[in-house]
């Protein structure tokens, strides 16, 4: 991904996408091809949040789309959230006055989407946002705040579902809301064809005809807490334990790096059925997804793909905000507990999978752009009268 300096001649495009994690990329790529489609200027700011390539460039790269126009110029771990923050919002506010855009685009709940649109509104800009509304109601964790902020500085909100919509107004936010979807639908049905070649299966030793679970964690409340380690060191132990199938459990880096300094690690390695494995390039891990029997997750975004997917979820959290898929009969919150969490898998294995997909049809992405080109057009007509009065 190409770094364009921002000395050079001043550009003028219309809409910024900002974004720098794994769950941004994969749910803002059908946004960027439908603005590819639509011809509507735009450029993209990559604020490389998730430092592994395997959790950004990789990630992005596997869409097929256009390199980003800018990278932020530093590679490496923020030590707080104020820092990581802070470094991205005087990046982007330079690059958005030299290109002088009209609208931001983010998405979801991270450091980048806040980082975008407090810049975007201290220059004046209009910011929209993808994935509005989403609340857990656990102040415990920061993409809770992040969410809040961004959604009451925004004048367009993209709210995914109605329940979405309804919490936004109840906050009583400024800015239009508009129920699209979600674009993770438009991800997932747009790439599960192309799982069929992933090798992933066979690299891990597993087949479509025999069971087994995939295992995700990352969340800050699960990882940080007195004894959180010991904790998670006792749901696998048990899970594979009781079930004897293989767990995979791709591991993220704030994950390993936790465990490295704990007690468990080599423990946990030395599990016969328990693989760890590095995280995975989003086709391979979209393929495991679509053929386990069961998966362990703290991730929103996980939950929403295995809902789409039709695959038994159990959440290792107490709340979510993504309270479709426990409506919907996809998903059991099980807590951080191992009594709780193997109760729930129990459970989920036993229950029907012929849930209804509540997060739409696919279509998120082109219906976004619409909205977002409306809404451009609008304001030039705003300013055109204004102008001449």
């Amino acid at each position: 991904m190409n770094e364009r300096s921002l000395s050079g001649r001043k550009l003028t495009a219309s809409v910024a996408v900002i974004f720098g994690t794994r769950p941004e990329i994969i749910k803002l790529a059908p946004v960027l091809q439908a603005l590819r489609d639509s011809h509507l200027k735009h450029f993209v700011i990559y604020t490389g949040q998730h430092y592994s390539p395997l959790m950004g460039r990789d990630i992005y790269n596997g869409f097929r789309l256009a390199p980003p126009r800018y990278r932020l110029p530093f590679q490496r771990k923020w030590r707080t959230h104020g820092r990581q923050t802070g470094q991205m919002l005087g990046y982007i506010e330079e690059v958005l006055l030299a290109e002088r855009s009209q609208w931001v685009l983010v998405q979801g709940d991270v450091n980048s989407a806040l980082a975008g649109a407090l810049a975007a509104k201290k220059l004046g800009i209009r910011v929209a946002h993808l994935e509005a509304g989403l609340r857990s109601f656990d102040t415990r964790m920061p993409e809770e705040h992040n969410r809040i902020m961004v959604d009451h500085i925004s004048d367009l909100l993209f709210a995914p579902t109605e329940c979405a919509a309804r919490q936004l107004k109840r906050e009583s936010v400024r800015g239009a809301v508009h129920v699209v979807g979600n674009t993770v639908v438009d991800a997932v049905m747009a790439s599960r064809a192309r799982t069929r070649a992933s090798r992933i299966l066979k690299q891990l030793g597993l087949s479509v005809k025999k069971p087994f679970f995939l295992f995700t964690l990352h969340r800050q409340e699960n990882l940080e807490a007195p004894g959180s380690l010991d904790t998670l060191a006792e749901i696998l132990e048990r899970v594979v334990e009781e079930f004897d199938v293989p767990v995979i459990f791709p591991v993220h880096p704030g994950t390993l790096a936790r465990l490295k300094g704990s007690r468990h690690l080599d423990a946990l390695q030395r599990l016969e059925r328990l693989k760890l494995v590095p995280p995975l390039r989003y086709l391979d891990f979209l393929r495991l997804l679509d053929t386990c029997r069961l998966v362990f997750t703290d991730s929103g975004g996980v939950q929403e793909e295995a809902c789409i997917l039709k695959v038994p979820t159990v959440t290792l959290r107490d709340n979510t905000e993504r309270p479709e898929t426990v409506q919907v009969g996809s998903n059991r919150l099980a807590g951080f507990d191992p009594d709780r969490a193997l109760s729930a898998a129990r459970a989920m294995l036993r229950r029907s999978r012929r849930w209804a997909n509540p997060f739409g049809n696919g279509r998120t992405g082109k219906r976004v752009v619409r909205i977002l080109q409306g809404a451009m057009e609008n304001g030039r007509q705003e300013h055109a009268c204004g102008e001449g009065a």
